[in-house]
Formats: C-alpha cells, sequence, structure tokens
C-alpha cells in the first residue's frame, strides 16, 4: 500500500469560485485522490481557504463585515459547495488558523536563524485618498509587459511576470480608484530566493518526469531579466498573521503581517494539524516530516499555471532554506486556463457560471464529468454550453445511463430483479473481456500519469465497449429462440454495472454511488476482469435505478445561456 499526500491550491476566501477555478486545481486533485483510494492505497487529501491579504479585506469590506467574521461565514460556504461537489477532501482547513499562524512565525524564524531574512527599507506606494500604504494587490495599472490593463502590483495575471507597484504604468488604487499615490519609505523583511537560485535550479532540473507547463515557468522565474529575485514576505496590514521571529516578537516589525504568498502555501502543513485536532487523524507528522515517517510519502500538488512560480519556488525556497526535514512535493500538476463561450469568466462582471450556480441546476457528475473530460492541461479550455449539453447527452445519458437502463430493465421483464441462471459466456464474452483488460490497465496508466483528459476518453471507450457487446450480442434477439443463452448474455452484462460504476467514481462519484446501490454490491478494483464479472453470481438480487442521467434539452441549454452572459453582480 502506498501512501499519497495531495493537497490543492487553496482558494481565496473572496467570493464563490467559478468553473475555471475548479477544474484548475480541486476537481483533478480530488480524481488522483478518489483514484488511489480506489486501488487500495492510504491518502491525505488537504485544502482550506485562504483568508489573507488583499481579497479578504476587499471583499469584507464590500461586504460590510468585519473581516474575520466575513472569513468565518465564508469558510463555510465554501466548503458545503465543495461538498456539493464531492471534493473528498480529508480536511478543509483555514489560512487563518492558530496551527498556520505558529507555523508561518516558526518558518521565519528558521529563516531568519539561517541568514536567508533581510530587512530592506523601501519606498511604498502610500494613497492620499485611502490615508494608507498600499499593499502590491490593492494597486492595479497596465502591465509594462504585455499591456494588461488590469495587471495587480504583484503580477500580471495575463502574462504571468512578477511585477513591483512602480512598474506599473498608470497605477491606481484599488479601494478608493485614487491615481494619487506617492511612494513613502516603510521597512519589510525579504526572503533572500537568490541565495538559493542554485539550489532550486538543481530540484527543478532534477524532476524530468513534470509537465513541461510547470518546469517551463519555473525556469521563466529563474532565468529571465534579473534572474530569480529575493522577495517581500511582509506588508503593511491589518489582518493576516503577525510578524514573529518564532514566538518572539521582530523589532521594527510591529503593526505588520505576513504576506499571504508566504504564509499560504504553509497552510498545507498547518491543514494536516488542523485534521488532528478536529479528530480525523492522529499523526501529521509522519506525512510531512521526513524525520518521522515521509520519506515514503508521494506528495502531488495540483494547480493553475497562475500559482505555479509560488509552488516552485517561494514554498521550496522556505522548506529548503529552514534546513529541517520537511516533506517537498514530489510532482506538480499544473493546468492553463479554462475559458468561457469566447471570453474569460470574470467574478467581478459575473460572466460564466459559478460553483453554486451550477450546482442549483444540474447534479455534480454532469460539470465533474465534462470538466474533467475538457480539462485544460496543454492548452487553454474553453467552455460552451453547446459542447457541455452535447457530452452529456451522448457521454453520459446515450452511453453509460442507456447502457444501465437497457440491462436492467429488461432483464426484470424477462428474468425478474435477479441475476438469471442459465447458459455459459462463450467467444463473445471472451471478447469482450480481453478488449476490457486491454482497456482498463490503459486506463489505471493514465490515471498514474494523472493525464486527465486521457483517463477520460479510456473510461468513456469502456462504457462504449459494453454497449457494442449489447448491439452485437442482442439478447432480447436470443431470448426468441434460446432464453438459457440470453440468460448468460445479461448475466455478463449486469456484472458489467459494478464493474463500470467502480471505474467511474473518481470522476462521477454520486452516480457511481447510484449504480452499486442499484446491484447491491460494494466496489472492488478490477484485477482480473473474468473474477470481476463473476461478482454478482446467479441468483444475486438487484434494483433497476432511476435513469442515471437526464439529456439536456435544447431550451434548457438556451436559457442557460442567457442567464450566465454577465448578469451575476
Amino acid at each position: 500500500m502506498a501512501r499519497h499526500l495531495i493537497t490543492s491550491a487553496i482558494p481565496y476566501i473572496n467570493g464563490i469560485k467559478h468553473l475555471g477555478n475548479l477544474v484548475g486545481s480541486q476537481l483533478p486533485a480530488d480524481l488522483f485522490a478518489r483514484y488511489q483510494r480506489g486501488r487500495g492505497h492510504e491518502v491525505l487529501f488537504l485544502c482550506a481557504t485562504d483568508e489573507h491579504g488583499t481579497p479578504a479585506e476587499l471583499a469584507a469590506a464590500k461586504a460590510g463585515r468585519p473581516v474575520a467574521e466575513y472569513c468565518a461565514e465564508m469558510h463555510q460556504v465554501q466548503a458545503r459547495i465543495a461538498q456539493g461537489f464531492g471534493l473528498s477532501f480529508d480536511h478543509f482547513g483555514r489560512s487563518s488558523s492558530p496551527e498556520n499562524h505558529r507555523l508561518t512565525q516558526h518558518f521565519a524564524g528558521r529563516l531568519a536563524e539561517m541568514g536567508l531574512i533581510r530587512e530592506v527599507s523601501e519606498t511604498q506606494m502610500y494613497s492620499h485618498a485611502d490615508g494608507r500604504f498600499l499593499p502590491d494587490r490593492y494597486i492595479e495599472g497596465t502591465c509594462p509587459n504585455c499591456g494588461f490593463d488590469s495587471a495587480r502590483g504583484d503580477q500580471c495575471d495575463n502574462c504571468t511576470k512578477q511585477l513591483d507597484p512602480v512598474d506599473l504604468i498608470n497605477p491606481r488604487s484599488v479601494i478608493s480608484g485614487s491615481t494619487e499615490l506617492e511612494m513613502r519609505e516603510t521597512k519589510h523583511l525579504y526572503l533572500c530566493q537568490s541565495q538559493m537560485k542554485d539550489e532550486l535550479e538543481a530540484w527543478i532540473e532534477s524532476k524530468t518526469d513534470w509537465p513541461i507547463l510547470t518546469t517551463s515557468i519555473a525556469k521563466k522565474w529563474l532565468n529571465d531579466g534579473d534572474g530569480l529575485r529575493d522577495r517581500g514576505i511582509t506588508r503593511d496590514l491589518d489582518w493576516g498573521i503577525p510578524v514573529k521571529r518564532g514566538d518572539q516578537d521582530w523589532p521594527g516589525m510591529e503593526g505588520k503581517v505576513f504576506y499571504v504568498w508566504f504564509d499560504a502555501p504553509i497552510e498545507y502543513i498547518a491543514c494536516a494539524q488542523e485534521w488532528v485536532r478536529a479528530d480525523k487523524g492522529a499523526d501529521w507528522e509522519r506525512w510531512w516530516r521526513t524525520d518521522k515517517g515521509a520519506d515514503d510519502v508521494t506528495y502531488t500538488q495540483f494547480m493553475g499555471k497562475d500559482n505555479v512560480p509560488f509552488h516552485t519556488l517561494s514554498f521550496p525556497a522556505t522548506i529548503l532554506g529552514s534546513r529541517e526535514p520537511w516533506k517537498l512535493v514530489d510532482y506538480i500538476k499544473s493546468f492553463n486556463y479554462l475559458n468561457y463561450d469566447g471570453g474569460q469568466f470574470s467574478t467581478s462582471r459575473g460572466r460564466g457560471v459559478f460553483m453554486d450556480q451550477a450546482l442549483d441546476i444540474l447534479p455534480a457528475d454532469y460539470w465533474r464529468w465534462w470538466l474533467l473530460s475538457h480539462a485544460p492541461e496543454s492548452s487553454d479550455a474553453e467552455f460552451t454550453w453547446e459542447n457541455f449539453q452535447a457530452s452529456v447527452n451522448k457521454d453520459l445519458a446515450d452511453v453509460l445511463g442507456n447502457f444501465v437502463s437497457r440491462v436492467t430493465k429488461f432483464c426484470r421483464s424477462k428474468f425478474g430483479e435477479t441475476v438469471p441462471e442459465g447458459g455459459a459466456w462463450g467467444p463473445q464474452e471472451q471478447a469482450v473481456i480481453d478488449e476490457l483488460t486491454t482497456r482498463i490497465r490503459a486506463y489505471e496508466g493514465h490515471m498514474e500519469a494523472m493525464e486527465v483528459r486521457k483517463s477520460a476518453a479510456e473510461l468513456r471507450a469502456i462504457w462504449v465497449a459494453g454497449n457494442e457487446y449489447l448491439q452485437i450480442a442482442s439478447p432480447w434477439a436470443t431470448f426468441k429462440d434460446d432464453p438459457d443463452r440470453a440468460a448468460a448474455q445479461i448475466r455478463f452484462a449486469l456484472n458489467l454495472i459494478p464493474l463500470y460504476a467502480t471505474l467511474s467514481a473518481p470522476l462521477i462519484p454520486f452516480t457511481a454511488d447510484l449504480m452499486l446501490a442499484a446491484m447491491g454490491i460494494g466496489a472492488k478494483w478490477p484485477g482480473d476482469v473474468t473474477q470481476a464479472l463473476e461478482r454478482m453470481p446467479a441468483g444475486h438480487g438487484f434494483a433497476v435505478p432511476e435513469n442515471l442521467f437526464a439529456k439536456i434539452t435544447d431550451e434548457q441549454r438556451e436559457a442557460w445561456q442567457g442567464q450566465f452572459a454577465g448578469q451575476r453582480g
């Protein structure tokens, strides 16, 4: 039994996320976690809400709520929506937890001891209209690199280039919109990433199996321009983790907090401590400390491409720089962007489908299937309602749903609601077993490699094999002349249903549970396919399930296209 530590990028607390956020980290991480559990491996799957920094303060201010109260409420909202989508976190934590406060302060202290923190007196944007220093994310302007007119003071979302506020063209305050900004002197702490460039570069070069998307972004940040730069890890904000050196005050840093991108990745570790505090687990160190048993853990991170620089450079610099035996990531699965119907999802403009809205109009498995089968792995992908309708109707309703319905209803009408006896399997059934054996091993290979689209395509082909068997075998025709042979055909087809449910569970878990419940049998991963297709012997009772998937009508599609075109908010 292998041990898999899995984390997905932690979502910001500022509101409900859209489908592009979901498919970029949490959903594929859940796919991998469910698959590894299904294979019998030990899994710890962690996520949390990212509650510090500018987005939290701005969202709370907009809602007219104290920021701590706002974050507590939104954590519950995001946790409930995650549960609705079947995201099987072992724990869904909070970056504002006491555990993350202590651990972030601990890492800062260790890095200082190792000579990797320096104090810098610098000038920072001050807004006269707002009466305060503006952290990087409180400032927007035009990117000097690509011309994007909504680049933030720390990074351009369009080209991913790391920025400083002074780099922006025509900078403005996000709070007030004021352009009456000036640079004033303040003091901050910097993580000396530049001292660790060679160590980080060697570590990244050793990851020969990582996706090109991941390594290319990391190497760009390492080598472009002046190369890897030291990174500020403190901010002039009220809300966040107070700057301390371990458990000691840090002279000169009074009233400052750690930068959200310093404390947010540390929450992955703190989340495991929260998991223990919540009485869900007994030992977090065996997952995170290589001196306490984490040497045999495979650690995989899932994230969108905009998060790659911090997970390949800044967080590893924190871990390595501490010179303590923490577990480093083994594999980073990164994703491109999912666009919406000819443009971009937009939280501010309400353009696109948000996670709560998606669950209001259709069950989670409809969305899970489309998103995973169209995951933006090698390039950006695009959600269109036409494509969504076609995929749901053809893949889920016509292929999987229709197979289950035809087999169970025919058996009920001719043999009753028990697996029929009589007859024996022959060359037709053996041909399907041979094909399924090949395809299931290929499916496992794609899953192990985290090839999300290929996994979904192979699973669909496995479903298709059952439909093709039904067409060729035609038990409804066979029954007229040879009821025993028809019984054997239906017994074979019925046994495909729990097999399909087990294989489909990582992608469409709710439907898989319905299929298994109807068949009166539990999930068991198919090693030998012949044995897997003998789990429901003659006389085994089953129920005919309701139609697993309803087709999306043209009228529904047109109504949803209008509903989510951008009126939200």
